[in-house]
């Protein structure tokens, strides 16, 4: 049980949600600030970058 890395579909929604959660509250912060205009493509962009890359960290 310790080594069981559990059911990849809930990993990959959970990756998806916690990515999308995080750059949703990253680009909000920047659109505040006024560094960057937050968008919906910029938000899927980023957040599908962002699956990506922790998958690919996680591997």
């Amino acid at each position: 049980m310790a080594r069981s890395q559990g059911d990849p579909r809930v990993v990959f929604v959970l990756n998806v949600v916690l990515s999308a959660t995080f750059c949703y509250a990253v680009l909000r912060g920047l659109d505040f600030v006024g560094a960057v205009e937050f968008s919906w493509p910029l938000m899927a962009g980023t957040t599908a970058a962002l699956v990506v890359l922790t998958h690919i960290v996680t591997r």
